[in-house]
């Protein structure tokens, strides 16, 4: 028996636990998602380190999944957007079952092994795309297609799965271990298995985004403000990364379309608009080298 599958042997009686009790078993239990995320750290720094220039190349993202690790998936890839300003069309998910199974179950869909290659093979993969691959048995059928034809098509596969020796995990050119062992209630893997794979994602993708200039220090200076709390946040990180007073900060952004990293060169060089991006641009948008390099 898997071990994600594998009844715990600490909480047999979970359902006579009081309330109280219950909650933070619950809750203690997730540090075990923390520690396997932790322990599987130089994978998750080799798929960076490998995804890096095919990024810088032009590749995408792509998520497989099903179920729990699907929807996963689906959340890392559009937050991406207002986050990092990463373009849509490249950060895509693809869940079994198609978009409705975001929101219900597609009953066998995520059985479905052609079905998983015919949809990876729908988006045209290339050498310079990155397939994250998530299944917490690590053999979910649909996942193991997608990732065939991914490496098939040359791909750079990314295998994330919570059993040991998962065939995700082993197929993948790069495969990344989450060991949670057996869930609290048996076989819920949207408990720590699902959180060890949020937790992994997360980092993932932010420490991509830091490796592509997307961060000045620990500041978010590359956010997209599609509502009125980003275009707050994008005048508090100005102003943060600057010394800039909210009127500077504001009227600055007002000039560069709310773009953070425009508005930081262009107020700490004391520079024009059309100057600051043309720093950023020579330096495949750093504002550290930016602000280090000659004024235009």
């Amino acid at each position: 028996m898997l071990k994600t599958e594998t009844p715990s042997a600490d909480h047999a009686d979970l359902d006579q636990y009081s309330t109280s009790a219950l909650v933070t078993t619950l809750i203690d239990d997730q540090m075990t998602a923390v520690r396997a995320v932790r322990l599987a750290a130089p994978r998750i720094a080799a798929a960076v380190t490998g995804a890096l220039p095919r990024i810088e190349a032009g590749g995408r993202l792509i998520y497989v999944g099903a179920g729990t690790s699907g929807r996963l998936g689906v959340l890392d890839s559009v937050e991406l957007y207002p986050t990092f300003s990463w373009p849509a069309e490249r950060a895509i998910a693809l869940l079994a079952g198609g978009h409705q199974a975001m929101f219900a179950a597609v009953e066998g869909a995520e059985d479905d092994l052609d079905q998983g290659a015919a949809d990876l093979l729908a988006l045209a993969p290339t050498a310079n795309d990155i397939v994250l691959l998530l299944a917490a048995s690590g053999a979910t059928p649909y996942v193991l297609g997608a990732l065939r034809a991914a490496r098939a098509a040359g791909a750079l596969t990314v295998g994330f799965a919570n059993n040991v020796d998962a065939p995700v995990a082993l197929e993948a050119e790069i495969g990344v271990t989450l060991d949670t062992g057996a869930e609290v209630i048996s076989g819920s893997t949207r408990l720590k298995a699902g959180t060890s794979q949020k937790l992994a994602l997360n980092t993932f993708s932010s420490a991509l985004m830091v490796r592509l200039n997307k961060v000045y220090g620990n500041l978010m200076v590359d956010l997209k403000p599609t509502n009125v709390k980003l275009v707050k946040r994008a005048v508090q990180l100005t102003m943060l990364a600057t010394g800039a007073d909210d009127g500077t900060a504001r009227a600055m952004l007002e000039q560069c379309e709310f773009h953070v990293k425009v508005a930081i060169v262009a107020l700490k060089k004391q520079t024009s608009v059309a100057q600051s991006r043309a720093l950023l641009d020579a330096c495949g948008g750093s504002v550290r080298q930016a602000l280090a390099g000659p004024e235009t």
